[in-house]
């Protein structure tokens, strides 16, 4: 499993912090879906379990969490290996593994192998690279245009111009081994999140017009799910609520 040193020292008192975490996160998730008029069957929650143990995401799996996060695909395919060591069967088949990070094409062929879903697909070179990495999978790979919600460019930002999000998402619709999920986006660093979801959720409404079951929306985190909610965020993407202050990555 994990480096010894990045696993918790008391397994009980960490399975009750979690557990009290994940209550309170699900009691933010169903307020804020009462305001929306909404349902909480409507919002999947994702675990960001980046830089946190395997150990973590067993004890999430236990309290019944299926959708897992990560960011970087090096730490994401230990933490499949390991656990699938550690079940005696595919990690894959027990969670649903999302890649939420910057993806690289040199990673696709990597991340392909175990992610359901793509939430970081921002630009048609990415696309062909996935379509060629998802050829032998025995499921469609899921893909998510990510979208910029920052209202002025900032340098090195992800995601594509809403501008660019048709091609994109047409692009994808049309690859072999790929599915059009829906759209992701990220509220900028200094800004206004309900603004900013607001803009995703008018985005992924044009982008339903022609891809009608393309009805996933990713948006939200710890600090700003309640706004996600809101604006119709089908998938929450939540680490330190969960999980606590992260630990540095190693």
């Amino acid at each position: 499993m994990s480096d010894p040193r990045s696993e918790p020292a008391d397994p009980e008192h960490r399975r009750a912090e979690v557990a009290a975490n994940l209550d309170a996160v699900n009691a933010r998730i169903g307020a804020a879906c009462e305001r929306a008029g909404r349902t909480a069957a409507e919002v999947t929650l994702i675990a960001v379990t980046k830089t946190f143990p395997s150990s973590d995401i067993e004890l999430l799996r236990e309290l019944g969490i299926l959708d897992v996060g990560e960011n970087r695909d090096q730490e994401a395919s230990r933490k499949v290996d390991e656990l699938t060591a550690a079940w005696h069967e595919p990690a894959q088949q027990r969670l649903r593994w999302h890649f939420i990070g910057a993806l690289q094409t040199n990673k696709v062929a990597s991340v392909a192998r175990y992610a359901s879903v793509v939430h970081s697909v921002d630009r048609l070179r990415l696309v062909a690279a996935l379509a060629s990495a998802a050829e032998h999978r025995a499921s469609p790979l899921r893909c998510l245009v990510q979208v910029n919600l920052d209202p002025r460019p900032v340098p090195g930002r992800a995601g594509a111009k809403p501008d660019d999000v048709t091609a994109i998402a047409d692009a994808i619709a049309t690859a072999p081994g790929l599915e059009l999920a829906g759209v992701m986006g990220v509220a900028p660093l200094r800004g206004d999140s309900d603004a900013a979801f607001e803009r995703l959720a008018r985005v992924a409404l044009q982008l339903r017009r022609g891809h009608p079951g393309a009805t996933l929306i990713s948006a939200g985190m710890s600090g700003d799910l309640e706004q996600a909610v809101a604006n119709g965020a089908t998938h929450l993407r939540v680490g330190a609520a969960l999980l606590g202050s992260r630990p540095h990555a190693g």
